[in-house]
């Protein structure tokens, strides 16, 4: 971590984090050096991390928080997280959807941030699973105070199945629906990526359903904020081999931007600082 007095409050949470995350734990007065902040305002940013849930603050430092392979938050829990940065992500993201392509959608909180940007694509064939993904193109589609859908709305497809803690469709009803059809891009929501897993997640049924969405999909776009790098689920869905491209934000280090970058063909950062390392 290079000394910054500049550093927005967000950039500097995302490096303390990842520092966190790849030591196993630091010290505060470790980094107020590295920094080159006070000790108060270290203190606030792991006080703001820990009200995240991403570490736990010790005596003189913090700690990553450990969490069960099988605990899967709710859309709530997750939707409050990282919210610049999965703007930042959607933005990115929504540019690679083509006017008039099939595109999937699988849940999360990321790939709702992206549906919103989509609505500005026109003529998409859209499938998810996700019932709040689904919401969003269903709203837009109907204008108050109008009959019949807006022109170049995009038609959706909600999978059946049954209905997980972040609101996603999975089960054989799901897994069934998404086999039988082929999209030219798969935008894929993650609650882990690693060299060593791959795709994860903490729910059995959502990996089958996602690895029946990576097998029919032409693109693999994953979508995920840099604290997802490095999280491990209970279940593997897809290799990294599989990822065509990784859109991220700018809360990873170089040193960490340059491991991905060795597994996957294409990586893009988001966000304020993408293209200094920061």
């Amino acid at each position: 971590m290079s000394e910054n007095q500049n550093l927005l409050a967000e950039q500097r949470r995302a490096l303390i984090l990842d520092e966190v995350r790849r030591r196993g734990g630091v010290r505060v007065n470790e980094l107020t050096r590295r920094l080159n902040v006070s000790d108060m305002t270290v203190r606030r940013d792991l006080d703001a991390l820990a009200r995240q849930g991403v570490v736990e603050k010790v005596h003189g430092g913090a700690v990553p928080v450990v969490e069960a392979s099988t605990h899967e938050p709710g859309f709530e829990a997750k939707s409050a997280l990282e919210l610049t940065a999965k703007e930042d992500i959607a933005r990115v993201a929504a540019a690679m959807a083509v006017p008039g392509s099939a595109i999937a959608l699988s849940g999360g909180t990321t790939t709702f941030a992206l549906a919103q940007r989509l609505l500005e694509v026109p003529d998409l064939t859209v499938v998810t699973n996700s019932v709040r993904v689904a919401d969003v193109f269903h709203t837009a589609q109907r204008p108050s105070g109008t009959s019949g859908a807006r022109p170049g709305a995009a038609t959706v497809v909600l999978t059946g199945g049954v209905r997980t803690p972040s609101d996603s469709l999975v089960g054989p009803v799901a897994d069934q629906a998404i086999a039988s059809l082929h999209f030219d891009v798969l935008f894929l929501g993650v609650h882990g990526i690693s060299v060593e897993a791959g795709l994860s997640t903490p729910n059995l049924a959502e990996a089958e359903t996602n690895r029946r969405f990576v097998q029919s999909a032409r693109r693999v776009v994953v979508v995920a904020d840099h604290t997802k790098w490095g999280t491990v689920g209970l279940s593997s869905f897809a290799a990294l081999e599989q990822v065509d491209t990784f859109v991220t934000d700018a809360g990873l280090s170089a040193a960490t931007r340059a491991e991905i970058e060795e597994h996957l063909p294409g990586l893009l950062v988001a966000g304020r600082g993408a293209d200094d390392g920061a």
